[in-house]
């Protein structure tokens, strides 16, 4: 009987095996371009305006006069229109994000575009290495929002040539749903009316919901306590199951922020948010030491280094980094590993959803347990898509399609042209 080596057994297994599928080839970048959708929409006038606080109204002749909604608003016609970005390789590839701040356009029409030809478009983490070295103040700013909205393109690209969507590649999903956050900007803050929207809200399934308060050291003891009473009618709404949390939007100092935080302390506010401006490191560590009130920040954050530095101090409870400010997809999932790490949540900024709800989707519940929904301006904020990431009953439910599955209604689109500098 012949004698088989173990090694031989085992080549001999091994070339039994299907061959791998080759890796995919590179796919150049070919095209970068920015198109401008216009249409019109109706809107009411009057109503849902409430402004927020903001640093600036320290000075009185910025701050704004006491607003109330409009009894009797007006309907009218309006013009809407948005920017998406496309990318396409030389063998048929695209990706689709949007809509992107009109403060990308410039960058990427006069520094990225060129950058970006020929590269890997399934490369996505060394494009977005590169194009972080590539410029010194690639770092913050419009740089890093031009970043994003490319990263974001890449992997809605990404997704399209692998036919999955994004929270799919990046290791999901871990819900089917994802609970989402009423943030109730432009919604009136009078006691009474707030108290009611609130209420409605929760009837819609709104578990969760943020306030902004409008006052700040600027308006004196007679604001602080309108912020407290605002609080208080809130609680009283919506009693003990739904989450109440609240934006400062920059506007206060720590005196400030702890006095109020110990005069809600009883009412158990899930979050404060943006207490100070974002350079205010020692304040946040100070204002979280000396409250129960847990505090949140971070929609201002434009990479994983700056996240770090809060959450190492112990400044933050929640970072709220923003994936079309802070470098896209690649970065926001970083910093969600960040957050893990030092056993905070990271809830991203919902300037838009389409980014945020994929990597939220592709991350542990107790990591990322919620996106933000801004409800006034969701509205009309996708005017262009059909099938968008809609809340119902508090929830947005994931789709299959590929990449972020955005698809624009051309039904709605009266103009587009590309955008050119």
């Amino acid at each position: 009987m012949p004698h088989f080596h173990p090694r031989r057994r085992f080549l001999k297994a091994l070339g039994a095996l299907p061959l791998a599928a080759a890796p995919p080839k590179a796919s150049p970048i070919a095209a970068v371009d920015i198109t401008r959708f216009t249409g019109r929409r109706e809107r009411q006038e009057g109503v849902d305006a409430q402004p927020i606080g903001n640093p600036i109204h320290i000075y009185e002749a910025f701050r704004p006069k006491p607003y109330r909604d409009n009894p009797n608003p007006a309907t009218s016609v309006t013009s809407v229109s948005a920017l998406y970005l496309t990318i396409r390789t030389a063998d048929g590839l695209e990706g689709l994000y949007g809509p992107i701040d009109t403060e990308c356009v410039p960058v990427i029409e006069r520094q990225l575009k060129q950058f970006l030809m020929g590269k890997d478009a399934l490369a996505v983490e060394t494009v977005w290495d590169q194009m972080y070295r590539f410029n010194r103040h690639a770092r913050v700013g419009h740089l890093m929002m031009a970043i994003s909205a490319i990263d974001n393109a890449l992997w809605d690209l990404r997704g399209r040539y692998y036919k999955a969507p994004v929270y799919r590649l990046l290791g999901g999903p871990t819900r089917a749903r994802i609970d989402a956050y009423g943030s109730c900007l432009g919604f009136s803050i009078e006691p009474a009316l707030a108290a009611m929207k609130a209420a409605e809200l929760q009837r819609q399934g709104y578990r969760h919901q943020k306030w902004f308060l409008t006052y700040g050291p600027g308006d004196g003891r007679e604001g602080l306590q309108k912020n407290v009473e605002l609080a208080l009618a809130l609680r009283q709404a919506v009693g003990e199951t739904t989450d109440l949390m609240f934006d400062a939007f920059m506007g206060w100092n720590l005196d400030y922020a702890l006095e109020w935080c110990k005069r809600v302390e009883p009412m158990r506010p899930r979050w404060l948010e943006e207490a100070f401006l974002p350079d205010r490191l020692d304040a946040f560590v100070a204002l979280r030491r000396q409250t129960s009130v847990p505090i949140a920040t971070g929609e201002h954050f434009y990479n994983r280094w700056e996240a770090q530095k809060f959450l190492a101090s112990g400044a933050i409870s929640v970072c709220q980094a923003d994936p079309e400010w802070c470098g896209g997809v690649s970065e926001l999932v970083k910093i969600c590993h960040l957050g893990s790490l030092y056993d905070a949540q990271v809830v991203p900024h919902g300037h838009s959803i389409h980014a945020a709800l994929h990597v939220v989707a592709a991350q542990s519940p107790a990591t990322c347990p919620l996106v933000e929904n801004l409800i006034t301006k969701m509205r009309w904020y996708y005017w262009f898509e059909k099938d968008w990431p809609e809340v119902r009953n508090g929830q947005i439910e994931l789709n299959d399609r590929p990449g972020f599955g955005i698809l624009i209604d051309d039904s709605r689109v009266e103009r587009r042209e590309t955008v050119k500098l």
